[in-house]
């Protein structure tokens, strides 16, 4: 099955692996936002354990398919990873303090970045589209980087390394079309609009995607960097967003369990694939 799949994909661009992957999470996304058709009530605790479970995998896809791939691409140099860390989370802080947004289940006069006086629906979005960003970059750079292998082997480990990160992306993403979705629907919003809302986050994904893959495919010299910087704007947006999002409610130990599993899922996805 992995040589059909191997084979499949190595007849198509790395840009085009790259959009086909980030395809699938957003895709991904749309199927959480879609809960609203059939309910506008779901279970906070439930809710918390699974952004515990999106913080457990982004953290483990931050090490596994990205730092560890950047520091072993640099002949164990660790200097392109942390600058390349820093810089990624240094960009996201900036994002954040630019960008309106607000988080999930905090008041609209606790919304963060320049002051605007959108829509709290529009708000959400943009804060789940805030996590989308490194996410979709991350795939992309992933994939990108197949072709600087330097044997068939280590393409093959890096190409399922991309998939497994995919995946590991895929079921993260769930819970966070769901956590757009279902507050705007609890809010009174219409069920088809409610939906539109909850994925339209996923979309930036194949864009962030399409722009990483293209990025290290030009230019080779910037790969460990560019995938470290990935790891560095999702730990960001972990500590920043999503920690503080599954504790809010008080279901800490529940969130806590989910980020374990998800660590450990992510974990086991890419030592399996990759």
């Amino acid at each position: 099955m992995q040589d059909v799949l191997f084979n499949y994909l190595q007849q198509h661009h790395v840009v085009v692996q790259a959009l086909l992957a980030t395809l699938f999470t957003w895709f991904v996304t749309a199927m959480g936002a879609s809960l609203v058709f059939f309910t506008r009530n779901f279970n906070q605790k439930i809710m918390d354990g699974l952004l515990g479970l999106a913080a457990g995998v982004m953290i483990a896809a931050s090490f596994w398919s990205l730092l560890a791939p950047a520091i072993e691409m640099s002949g164990g140099d660790w200097k392109p990873a942390t600058i390349g860390f820093l810089i990624g989370g240094g960009f996201l802080y900036l994002i954040d303090k630019i960008l309106p947004h607000l988080h999930i289940g905090f008041k609209e006069s606790e919304a963060e970045g320049i002051h605007t006086h959108w829509r709290r629906s529009v708000l959400l979005v943009l804060a789940i589209t805030l996590h989308n960003i490194p996410e979709g970059l991350a795939v992309g750079v992933a994939f990108g980087s197949v072709v600087h292998a330097t044997d068939p082997e280590q393409a093959r480990q890096l190409l399922f390394g991309g998939i497994a990160l995919a995946v590991g992306i895929g079921l993260q993403n769930f819970p966070e079309g769901l956590a757009v979705s279902m507050p705007l629907r609890r809010e009174g919003m219409g069920r088809f609009k409610a939906f539109l809302y909850g994925q339209a986050s996923g979309a930036v994904e194949p864009i962030a995607g399409v722009l990483g893959a293209w990025a290290v495919f030009a230019m080779q010299p910037i790969l460990p960097y560019a995938l470290a910087f990935a790891a560095g704007a999702m730990i960001f947006v972990v500590v920043e967003e999503l920690i503080p999002e599954a504790q809010h409610h008080g279901y800490t130990d529940f969130a806590t369990v989910g980020a374990m599993l998800g660590f450990a899922v992510m974990m086991t996805l890419d030592v399996a694939l990759g």
